[in-house]
C-alpha cells in the first residue's frame, strides 16, 4: 500500500467508523457467539501471498463484528464508561503515524513535554495541590499510565522501595528478605481485584479493611487493624483508597484517612479510576477533599472523559519516589539534556520502558471539548443516572441498593438472589441490554452504568421498559 493508496483506503476506513458509531444501536449490543467461533472462520495458517484490502475489509463484517460487544452502544449498561470521541480517535491516528516510543525525552521531546504539560492542565481542573504538579516549585508531576491497575502496582512498588530504604538506613544489617515479610498493604474490601493483584505482583500481603453501611473505609476501622499489626511486629506501608469503587461507586473518607496515614508514615495511593473524571464539576470536587493527604492519585480519563483507551492519568507528590524506585540508566538511553534539571524521562515513573504519545488525545479533547464541554458530558450522564434511579423507585417491587452519586444505579428486585441471578440471565440472554452484576451484603445486586456517550433519555426508558417487562414476566411464574 502506498501514500495515494492509504489516501483512498484511509477515507474509506473514517467513512466505516463513522457509520458504524452513527449505527451502533441497530446492533445487537451484546454477541450470540460460542467460545472458538472465530477459528472456524478463517485458515489456519496466514496466508503465504499477499490479499487484497477489499478482501481484509469484507471479513470485518464476517468474522470481527459477530463478536464484538458494543461498548459504545446506547444499550450497554454494563461495568463502567469507555471513553469514546472523534477528537481522541483522530489523535490516536496521528499517534499511530508518529510512532515514536517516548521512553525518554530524547525519544520524541514533543511526546515528553506536551504530556507533561496535558497532565498539568488536567490538574488544575481537577483543582490538585500545586504539590503535584510538575510546572510549579512543587517537586511532583503527572504520567500517564495504560490503566489504574498499573498506577496502584506503580504506586505500591514504590512504597515498598522508599519503605525498605528508610528501614536500612536506620538498620544496614536487614536485607529486603528479611524486611518484605513484615510488610502489610490495604484497601478497602470494596476495591478493585487489581488493587490485591498489585499485592501479589509486588510480593506483600494484603489486607482489607470493613466498610461502613454506605460502603466507605473509615478512619476508625484502618487505625484499628493498623494498632493490632504493629503490635504483632508487622510493617503497615501502603494504604489504597478508592473513590468511586467498581461495585457500587462508593467513596473512602480520605479527609479521615488521610491524616492516619501521615501520621503512621503509610503511602495513601487514592484510586478513582471512573469516578475521577466528574471531580473537574465543582459540584462534586468536594469528593476529593483530603487529596492533600496523598501521596499518589490515579483515575482514568479513557473512562468518562472522552479520551480513548488508553490513558491513564496518575500523579505523585514527589517524583523522587517513583524515580527511585525504577530508574535504571543503560549507556544507550542516555542522553546530553537528562541532568538540565528540566527534562523528564518517563521511563523511570513506569513499568515498560516504550510509551506511546498518548498525550494527542488529551490536547485534541481538551481544546475541542473545553472544560464547560466535558462538565456538560459529565451532567448529562449522572443526569441520566437519576432519571433511571427515580424508575426504579417508583416501582415498589425494586429496591436500590447504594447511593446514587454519580452515573451508576445498583438495583435489585425484593427478594432472593436467586431470583435476581434469574432476572440478569434473562436481560442478557434478551441481548437488548447489556448489564452485570456486583455483591452488596451479601446481596446479588444488578448495576445499571449510563456508559455511552451516544445515550439519551430516550434509551434509559427503553432499558427500564424492558427489564419492567422480563421483571413482570419472572414474577408471575413464581408460585403464589
Amino acid at each position: 500500500m502506498d501514500a495515494a493508496e492509504f489516501r483512498r483506503r484511509g477515507k474509506e476506513m473514517v467513512d466505516y467508523v463513522a457509520d458504524y458509531l452513527e449505527n451502533i444501536e441497530k446492533r445487537q449490543v451484546y454477541p450470540d457467539v460460542e467460545p472458538g467461533y472465530l477459528r472456524s472462520l478463517i485458515p489456519e495458517e496466514a496466508p503465504e501471498e499477499a490479499e487484497s484490502y477489499e478482501d481484509v475489509v469484507k471479513d470485518i463484517e464476517r468474522v470481527i463484528m459477530p463478536g464484538v460487544t458494543h461498548w459504545h452502544s446506547p444499550y450497554f449498561y454494563a461495568y463502567f464508561p469507555t471513553a469514546n470521541s472523534f477528537p481522541a480517535m483522530l489523535a490516536d491516528m496521528l499517534c499511530g503515524a508518529i510512532g515514536c516510543i517516548g521512553f525518554s525525552w530524547a525519544a520524541s521531546p514533543a511526546c515528553t513535554e506536551l504530556e507533561t504539560v496535558m497532565l498539568d492542565w488536567l490538574g488544575k481542573m481537577l483543582k490538585l495541590p500545586d504539590d503535584f504538579l510538575a510546572g510549579t516549585e512543587g517537586r511532583g508531576g503527572g504520567v500517564i499510565q495504560g490503566t489504574a491497575s498499573e498506577a496502584t502496582l506503580i504506586a505500591l512498588l514504590a512504597a515498598r522501595s522508599k519503605i525498605i530504604k528508610l528501614i536500612q538506613a536506620d538498620h544496614p544489617n536487614q536485607s529486603e528478605t528479611d524486611i518484605i515479610p513484615k510488610l502489610v498493604a490495604y484497601s478497602s474490601d470494596q476495591a478493585h481485584s487489581s488493587v490485591e493483584r498489585a499485592g501479589l505482583i509486588g510480593g506483600v500481603r494484603m489486607k482489607k479493611i470493613s466498610t461502613d453501611k454506605k460502603f466507605s473505609v473509615r478512619g476508625d476501622a484502618l487505625k484499628k487493624v493498623l494498632e493490632e499489626d504493629r503490635a504483632a511486629g508487622l510493617i503497615p506501608f501502603f494504604f489504597c483508597a478508592t473513590l468511586g469503587t467498581t461495585p457500587s461507586c462508593a467513596f473512602d473518607c480520605i479527609t479521615e484517612l488521610g491524616p492516619i496515614c501521615n501520621a503512621e508514615k503509610i503511602w495513601m495511593h487514592i484510586d478513582a479510576a471512573y469516578a475521577g473524571s466528574a471531580f473537574i464539576c465543582p459540584e462534586f470536587r468536594p469528593l476529593l477533599n483530603g487529596i492533600e493527604f496523598a501521596d499518589s492519585f490515579n483515575f482514568n480519563p479513557h473512562k468518562w472523559l472522552l479520551v480513548n483507551f488508553d490513558c491513564s492519568a496518575m500523579w505523585v507528590k514527589k517524583r523522587s519516589d517513583i524515580i527511585g524506585a525504577f530508574k535504571m540508566e543503560p549507556l544507550y538511553l542516555k542522553h546530553d539534556h537528562q541532568e538540565s534539571g528540566l527534562v523528564t524521562d518517563y521511563r523511570h515513573w513506569q513499568i515498560p520502558l516504550g510509551r506511546r504519545f498518548r498525550s494527542l488525545k488529551l490536547w485534541f479533547v481538551f481544546r475541542m471539548y473545553g472544560l464547560k464541554g466535558l462538565q456538560a458530558y459529565i451532567r448529562k450522564h449522572v443526569g441520566l443516572a437519576k432519571e433511571f434511579e427515580s424508575l426504579v423507585r417508583a416501582d415498589q417491587r425494586f429496591e436500590i441498593s447504594a447511593d446514587v452519586v454519580m452515573g451508576l444505579v445498583c438495583f435489585r428486585l425484593k427478594g432472593s438472589n436467586e431470583l435476581n441471578e434469574t432476572l440478569l440471565k434473562r436481560i442478557n440472554g434478551a441481548r437488548k441490554i447489556h448489564l452485570v452484576p456486583c455483591q452488596l451484603a451479601g446481596k446479588f445486586v444488578l448495576r445499571f452504568a449510563v456508559c455511552a456517550r451516544t445515550t439519551e433519555s430516550h434509551h434509559v426508558q427503553e432499558a427500564w421498559c424492558h427489564i419492567n417487562h422480563l421483571a413482570s414476566e419472572l414474577l408471575q411464574e413464581l408460585p403464589h
